[in-house]
């Protein structure tokens, strides 16, 4: 039986992918020197963590996660993406 309604869908994510994709090429030109994540996986499970100088230097990588923070609640809060 499927369930009544979906919280966050199971398909394929596209935006994700294209995402993925991107900083990926910026990470092998040497652009990207380092990442703070956080992944939403099927049945709302979720992984973070942190590699190159976002593990180095975890003081830059939080002030990055705060901005990440501000921006998602604007979105909530009615501002632009």
């Amino acid at each position: 039986m499927k369930p009544p309604f979906v919280l966050i869908p199971d398909e394929v994510s596209h935006d994700t992918v294209d995402c993925l994709e991107t900083l990926l090429r910026h990470a092998r030109r040497g652009d990207v020197i380092g990442i703070a994540f956080a992944a939403a996986l099927k049945q709302r499970a979720y992984i973070t963590n942190s590699a190159g100088e976002c593990h180095r230097n975890p003081t830059f990588a939080r002030g990055m996660v705060a901005a990440l923070d501000d921006q998602l609640a604007g979105r909530i809060r009615g501002g632009h993406d």
